[in-house]
C-alpha cells in the first residue's frame, strides 16, 4: 500500500487523522501551509493509518513520507 507523500514544501499546519483510523481514498490525512495557503493532502488509496510520520508545525519537503497505510 502507497505511503501518503507531501506534495509540496511547506509545513504541517493540521493533521487530520489518528493512527488505527480508516481512510478512503480522497480523505484529506494532513494539511499544509506553504506561501499563507492551505493545501491538504489527500490519500490515493483506501486503507488504515499504520503511522504518522510528522507532527504539527514541522517543515517538509515535497516527496517527504506524512503517513503510512495498512
Amino acid at each position: 500500500m502507497p505511503d501518503i507523500e507531501a506534495h509540496i514544501t511547506g509545513t504541517v499546519w493540521k493533521i487530520e487523522c489518528q493512527v488505527g483510523d480508516s481512510i478512503s481514498e480522497g480523505d484529506s490525512v494532513v494539511i499544509l501551509e506553504s506561501m499563507k495557503m492551505e493545501m491538504p493532502v489527500e490519500a490515493e488509496d483506501d486503507g488504515t493509518v499504520k503511522e504518522i510520520l510528522c507532527e504539527e508545525g514541522q517543515s517538509v519537503k515535497e516527496g517527504d513520507t506524512l503517513v503510512v497505510l495498512e
